[in-house]
């Protein structure tokens, strides 16, 4: 059946925000030695990871040794994108004061250059999250994940499309800033993007240079095994990445807004909008590590500068939240989320595709404060 209509008064979103704001104070007011040991922890397996995969390469000419060299590399790169960058890069552990952890700085391992994702990921896709016409994460340029973006013959090669970035995506994700559905509008002009895209290349050149030419190399004559295992282990990365954040934005059940209902929102109805805009993972504690906690992606849109290993710690005090004021909590197991996700794309690559009922988000109605709100 259909998700009902929430019906909230202006009182009770602010009242929300007021609940949640309560929540983030006390997690920052309890950051510690804990979490200063949780990251460091996580970087030292990455490191360890890399290391051990990289010397595994060496051994290479053994089955055994190469598919070891392949799982740990990849490993290593999960976590650095995952859980230490993306995160990072969030300003989750500037209060640390540490160099090597300050998001203004921090560089991760792949093709995006940092201050080009912070520009696309933390402002775009953050502040207007799932707004048609200004979440640019909504398709990513490329692929129809909404009704409401008109359909074109372009559209037939949604899985095609969705396919391509998921196996390309750290490039999906570089190539993001560039803008290039305004390129070929003609509302950009290829002349404005000279800097980004001397970025792009440099970052792309150096992580081109250190996984197909310089590592391998080292190897000798397994020149060509290594680099094989350094693809495969970009390649894993690349589908776990792509596979979590679509879990994360794009199942059954996730709203989108249109800009004039988000108009001079507040602070509370823009809480409102991140849980309705975001999915969550069900998994294991380690489940949750390899996805940076985007498993948690609900709790994440709400406090994305809170280090992510504290939101399982406040999943339920959020779920409650949302069952208090009738909103959805929109979580399930991986197969379930990724199932509905990639049902989505192929229902929106033609025109007629059409969403079940249990695939409509709900809506908020917000009815004057001396009106009765129905949950």
């Amino acid at each position: 059946m259909a998700h009902p209509t929430v019906t909230l008064t202006p009182e009770q979103i602010d009242e929300l925000g007021r609940e949640l704001d309560a929540i983030k104070l006390r997690l920052v007011n309890d950051l510690g030695q804990a979490d200063r040991d949780y990251i460091y922890r996580v970087i030292k397996a990455q490191r360890a990871l890399e290391v051990a995969g990289r010397a595994a390469f060496y051994l290479g000419f053994l089955p055994p040794f190469w598919l070891a060299g392949v799982a740990a590399l990849s490993l290593s790169k999960i976590l650095d994108n995952m859980e230490i960058g993306h995160n990072v890069m969030h300003g989750q552990y500037d209060w640390m004061r540490n160099p090597a952890l300050n998001s203004k700085k921090f560089e991760w391992d792949t093709a995006c250059p940092g201050d080009q994702w912070r520009h696309s990921h933390n402002y775009m896709h953050h502040t207007f999250t799932n707004i048609l016409g200004k979440d640019r994460d909504i398709g990513y340029g490329v692929l129809r994940m909404d009704e409401s973006q008109k359909w074109n013959a372009y559209y037939l090669g949604n899985p095609l499309y969705a396919f391509a970035l998921m196996v390309f995506f750290q490039y999906g994700v570089m190539l993001h800033d560039l803008e290039a559905e305004n390129l070929i509008a003609g509302t950009t002009k290829w002349s404005d993007t000279e800097e980004l895209r001397r970025g792009m290349l440099q970052k792309a050149g150096r992580q081109t240079l250190k996984d197909y030419v310089l590592f391998p190399a080292l190897t000798g004559p397994l020149f060509l095994s290594t680099l094989a295992g350094n693809a495969a282990a970009n390649l894993i990365r690349n589908v776990w990445a792509y596979s979590i954040i679509f879990c994360g934005h794009f199942p059954s059940g996730v709203a989108t807004f249109t800009q004039e209902e988000t108009e001079n929102e507040s602070r509370g109805a823009w809480y409102v909008r991140q849980m309705m805009g975001s999915a969550n993972i069900t998994g294991s504690r380690l489940f949750h590590i390899l996805s940076g906690n985007l498993s948690h992606q609900i709790e994440h849109h709400l406090f994305p500068d809170i280090p992510a290993r504290r939101y399982p710690q406040i999943a339920a005090e959020v779920q409650a939240l949302c069952e208090k004021y009738g909103l959805p909590y929109n979580t399930g197991r991986f197969t379930k989320q990724i199932g509905s996700t990639w049902a989505k794309i192929f229902r929106l690559a033609v025109p007629f595709g059409r969403r079940g009922q249990q695939d409509t988000p709900p809506a908020v109605t917000v009815v004057p404060e001396n009106l009765p709100a129905a949950a």
